[in-house]
């Protein structure tokens, strides 16, 4: 834990286990968007043990029920950004689970792509 590091000082949990935290994204990006966190402060998704590998995956499973129950998007992204080279800016791992709804973008083909905007649409090559 850091007493300097966001995630390591949360109070609006939505759920919990001994090795991760669900929690609402202070800076949604649709409704719902989720972010799974373990509680050992680590950055990257490399330096988490099995174990907690293993509760972050049952975490995103168990939120994404909840989200379907809750807002029943249409799709989700699931996305980590490992590394400052990635985007990472918060560094302490943590999952996004990021509902998607119809007519949400003009076209979401590409997904994750369009972070390079000129890679994005290479079903027309």
């Amino acid at each position: 834990m850091s007493s300097t590091c966001f995630f390591c000082n949360l109070d609006d949990i939505i759920s919990q286990n001994n090795l991760v935290l669900t929690i609402r994204d202070a800076y949604p990006i649709s409704q719902g968007h989720t972010l799974i966190i373990p509680k050992r402060h680590i950055a990257s998704f490399f330096e988490a043990t099995q174990e907690e590998q293993i509760a972050l995956l049952q975490a995103l499973q168990v939120a994404k029920k909840e989200l379907s129950q809750q807002y029943a998007p249409d799709g989700y992204n699931i996305g980590i950004n490992d590394g400052i080279a990635a985007g990472q800016t918060v560094m302490h791992l943590h999952i996004h689970l990021i509902p998607r709804y119809k007519n949400d973008c003009p076209d979401p083909r590409g997904g994750v792509r369009w972070i390079f905007p000129q890679k994005a649409v290479y079903w027309k090559d």
